[in-house]
């Protein structure tokens, strides 16, 4: 029972989980816009879109949540051979290119991953300290779930495809 009554204060206790779910339902409204004009043949192609932003949203809580053990697992790839090290090397400079050459997807990525930081940190000075993995599958929940409700108010609106 003092489990869920604390659950319940969150919100109170921690107010940038709200300011992360207010800016991923924004970022949910915001990439459902473009999509609203997707003629009825390639309205798949749009769904595609959908899930690579939303896949795009999980790797950035993932980066924000644990990045020592992302550095260490990367560093330890690329110390084992030198293939895999020039292979990491030249992935990480083409999605650098390709975020830079679409300013808008690296905004979002900043906005969402400043978001998640502020989030996380709201969370470790309310002392709610959980195991990383843990703490990624809620904020990864958290904005999953904040998209989807920019996306249905999208759908609402009628400013979406569907």
């Amino acid at each position: 029972m003092n489990t869920v009554f604390r659950l319940l204060l969150l919100p109170i206790r921690a107010p940038m989980v709200l300011l992360l779910v207010a800016v991923s339902a924004y970022l949910g409204l915001h990439w459902t816009q473009p999509m609203g004009e997707v003629e009825s043949h390639l309205r798949p192609i749009g769904d595609l879109v959908w899930s690579a932003e939303c896949l795009q949203a999980v790797a950035v809580v993932l980066v924000c949540t644990m990045p020592l053990q992302l550095l260490q697992q990367v560093s330890s790839m690329m110390s084992a051979s030198r293939v895999i090290s020039l292979v990491l090397t030249l992935l990480m400079v083409t999605m650098a290119g390709l975020y830079l050459l679409h300013m808008d997807v690296l905004a979002n990525v900043l906005i969402l991953g400043c978001a998640v930081l502020l989030a996380r940190l709201d969370l470790v000075r309310a002392r709610l300290v959980t195991p990383l993995w843990l703490t990624a599958l809620a904020l990864s929940l958290l904005v999953l779930g904040g998209v989807s409700l920019g996306r249905l108010f999208a759908f609402q609106v009628g400013v979406g495809h569907g």
